[in-house]
């Protein structure tokens, strides 16, 4: 190691080796509708993901925050944890998680070159078959699933990267699937139709697995029960199985009361906003009686308590800042863009709030501006650092058709948006910054965040 490096720095750069080979392959949104090249690769590895218990996560939205959730609470109970979700917000670590804290680069770094010539072989099979070499989100999910293995973690909480049936971790198989709402979304991959789409979604539901489901449309949950009935041993959803009871917005998150397969939870502190997240909560709560104990077994309160008040959704309705309220919150669709607006008005009380937005090229831009159009005041069109970020100007004009000339202004950088916003926001009248539109935008504010309290120290 060179005298001249920290240890951290040392692993940082050999990270970022990693990250740039992941980048180097088929990007996300480019994914194979595939199983059989992450099988084989995970197969010449010793199938790592069959080493730990799994809970399996899909849906539109909510799958993140859901994850954290039922994460925390099996981490409360003692047991080894791993997660890994997508996207990342600031740094790819985030994605694969242990006991709650993202991967460290060391352990990223160390088992990647473990990997890498696995990789290399299957590259060469593919090429070979005239098939496309492993993708980003496949080499990721191999990753992911060796470092848990070599961790070693108990229970693995895995949230799908999209759909289901063909998705990369679709390899391993679930003791309990859950599902989040299921809504329009990704239709160039997964179907123009919500029964397409829950078709595609319920391909986790294994042979003996406990199902759990969020309140779903008719049509997403005939499919889900069609697929449960041929295969698991239990489905419960939201409404009739398990419930929020109750939710009192306050100004840290709200207080839930929820009854759930085995028992009720009462007067518990939720430190995150929005009542979607108190439905995410119980659906956590459900997932993991369902794992501990086939949904027969009530989770004792003391546990319950403590994972709750320690439950976190960076990027998800989270405020960033008081004075003004900065709220950051990644709708990037538009049943995620309605859930905000409910939030605005049902745990925020209305404010006058200034949106800085941003949206990518393949997200419905102008159902997400629409769904916003009564919570918004005034809006600021930026740009994120994706490359897929629509050009602000084009998301400009979108935006004055739908919300009108004179509250949509233009700031391309998203640092000096903010400022901006802030003057908008008139003299002592309630107010909030409402950062979103895609996940890239609140993940290059919070880079800036994170900037802004390192120079603080």
């Amino acid at each position: 190691m060179s005298d001249h490096l920290s240890d951290d720095h040392y692993w940082q750069l050999l990270a970022a080796q990693v990250e740039e080979a992941l980048l180097s392959r088929m990007p996300e949104n480019k994914l194979e509708p595939r199983l059989s090249a992450t099988m084989r690769a995970a197969e010449l590895l010793g199938d790592p993901q069959k080493a730990y218990r799994i809970i399996h996560v899909t849906g539109t939205n909510g799958k993140t925050s859901t994850s954290r959730f039922i994460e925390r609470l099996l981490r409360e109970h003692g047991l080894r944890t791993g997660r890994f979700t997508s996207p990342h917000l600031v740094k790819i670590n985030e994605r694969i998680s242990l006991d709650g804290d993202p991967v460290t680069d060391e352990r990223l770094y160390n088992v990647w070159t473990e990997i890498a010539p696995i990789l290399e072989i299957v590259d060469a099979e593919l090429d070979a078959a005239g098939e496309n070499k492993l993708t980003f989100f496949e080499a990721l999910t191999v990753l992911a699933f060796a470092i848990f293995a070599d961790a070693p973690v108990d229970v693995l909480v895995l949230e799908v990267g999209m759909g289901g049936a063909w998705d990369s971790t679709n390899i391993a198989d679930g003791d309990v699937a859950v599902f989040t709402p299921i809504s329009i979304d990704h239709t160039d991959r997964l179907g123009s139709t919500l029964k397409e789409i829950a078709q595609t979604k319920s391909g986790i539901i294994k042979p003996g697995a406990l199902v759990v489901s969020s309140i779903q449309n008719q049509e997403a949950l005939a499919e889900l029960q069609s697929k449960a009935k041929d295969l698991a041993e239990s489905f419960k959803i939201y409404g009739s199985d398990f419930e929020v009871i109750d939710s009192e917005p306050n100004i840290l998150g709200q207080n839930v009361s929820v009854r759930s397969i085995a028992g009720e939870y009462r007067d518990l502190n939720l430190p995150v906003h929005g009542y979607y997240q108190a439905q995410n909560a119980a659906l956590a709560v459900a997932a993991v009686e369902a794992f501990l104990g086939g949904g027969q077994q009530r989770i004792m309160d003391d546990v319950v308590r403590a994972a709750f008040a320690d439950f976190s959704s960076p990027g998800r309705l989270q405020v960033v800042g008081r004075e003004p309220l900065t709220i950051l919150d990644a709708a990037h669709n538009p049943d995620g863009a309605h859930s905000l607006a409910r939030a605005l008005k049902d745990s925020f009380g209305a404010p006058y709030a200034v949106g800085v937005i941003s949206i990518l090229g393949d997200k419905e831009a102008g159902p997400i501006l629409e769904a916003l159009d009564d919570s918004l005041v005034e809006v600021i069109i930026t740009q994120s650092s994706s490359l897929r970020a629509i050009a602000a100007e084009e998301l400009a004009t979108l935006a004055r058709k739908i919300l009108g000339n004179d509250r949509v202004t233009i700031q391309e950088n998203p640092q000096w948006a903010i400022a901006e916003a802030a003057l908008k926001i008139p003299a002592g009248q309630p107010g909030a910054i409402v950062v979103t539109g895609s996940v890239t935008l609140v993940g290059d504010v919070l880079k800036l965040k994170q900037i802004e309290a390192d120079q603080d120290e």
